[in-house]
Parts: structure tokens; sequence; C-alpha cells
């Protein structure tokens, strides 16, 4: 009974949305979410601006805020700053107008890195997002002190993404 109950709510919930997780060329997202990594958690905020149907650019900036008490870590080892390219997949694999999967590539103070992630809007200017990032080259590989892990590691993002259009 309880799962007929949810189906139908949210049925009915995809019925009603009409909001686009991406609608292409000038479509703009800002997210701000947690930061979830190895030994610090901290606060994302990220902008994008599609360029295309399915290509966006854009920043994303992190801060740990809390840290593993055996790591001293500076002001500028908590900070990080990328850009970003992604491309946009949800309308490409046939998904609702309110899902958004988008892989991409960053170019930050750290490393070069990848990420993918998922969006889903409740109304025309909310949602949710996810997202998990990896270096693919690190600019340091050698006698790495622990704060000089911090954003050279897989990681995770979550929280409320915001439509600019």
């Amino acid at each position: 009974m309880k799962f007929y109950v949810l189906s139908v709510c949210l049925l009915l919930t995809t019925t009603f949305i009409s909001a686009q997780a991406y609608e292409g060329r000038d479509d703009q997202k800002f997210q701000v979410g947690a930061n979830l990594q190895n030994n610090g958690t901290g606060i994302m905020a990220s902008y994008d601006f599609g360029l295309g149907e399915n290509i966006s650019i854009g920043a994303t900036s992190t801060y740990l805020l809390g840290i593993d008490e055996s790591v001293s870590a500076s002001t500028w080892d908590r900070f990080d700053l990328k850009a970003r390219f992604s491309a946009h997949l949800g309308n490409i694999i046939g998904l609702s107008d309110e899902v958004d999967i988008y892989p991409g590539l960053d170019l930050g103070l750290k490393n070069f890195g990848f990420h993918t992630g998922a969006r889903f809007f409740f109304s025309d200017g909310l949602g949710i997002y996810t997202e998990i990032g990896f270096p693919i080259a690190k600019y340091k590989i050698e006698d790495l002190e622990p704060a000089d892990k911090f954003h050279n590691q897989f990681m995770v993002n979550i929280g409320a993404v915001f439509n600019f259009l």
C-alpha cells in the first residue's frame, strides 16, 4: 500500500512540474552546497552559463571550513577556484525536462580534473544537485603534505541549484 501511495505521489509531482534542468543557450544556473572530501568539509558555489544546446562553461569555488585536527592548513590550502566545461546529456539520453546529467572538465588552481553531476528541479527556479569530482593531473605530485591533498582527491558536492533564466 505504501508503495502504491508513493508511486501516485511521484507521478502527480512529475506531472505538474514544468521546470527544465538545462535549457541550452543563455541558460544560467547557480549552485551552492556542501563539499565533502577526506579530512575536510566545506562550502561550494558554482555558476554555469549555457553556450549551446548541450554545452556550458562556468566557475566553481570551494572553501573548507572544517578540517581534521591533525592537518595544519593555511587559508590558501583551504581554498580552490576552477573554470569548468560541462556537457549536458539529459535531453540526449531522453530524461525528463526536470533532470540533467552533466559530465565535464575542470581547470583549477590545484589540478586539472573531471566532474560529473545530476540536477533535479522542483520548480522553475529551485532544485537539488549532486556532483562528484576527482583530479586527472595534479600540479604537485611529490612530497605532498596532508594539506596539499585538499582539493586534490575524490570529492562529493551536494546542495541547492537556482535557475537564473
